[in-house]
């Protein structure tokens, strides 16, 4: 089924460490380290008539880093891993 634009669609977001991304790379994507952001697309249709477009996952480790080095707040750069993380669905 492929998305689209409807006022009953949702998105799960998790904002995680290191290791619990770390984890998730390797099992879905056989990568051995921790990423800033993964998304996984699930475009499903609920018993309730929403619509699961899929998950995104946000380290906020990796953003506490970058947030840093892009100068700006946490705040800020978990919004542009999220943000990023839902192009990709």
């Amino acid at each position: 089924m492929k998305w689209q634009n409807s006022k009953n669609t949702f998105i799960s977001i998790s904002i995680v460490g290191d290791k619990d991304i770390h984890k998730l790379n390797k099992k879905h994507l056989n990568r051995d380290y921790p990423t800033d952001v993964l998304s996984f697309k699930i475009e499903e249709k609920m018993d309730d008539g929403t619509f699961y477009l899929g998950d995104v996952v946000v380290n906020k480790d990796v953003a506490k880093k970058q947030c840093k080095e892009y100068n700006n707040d946490l705040e800020h750069e978990i919004a542009e891993l999220v943000a990023h993380g839902v192009l990709h669905l």
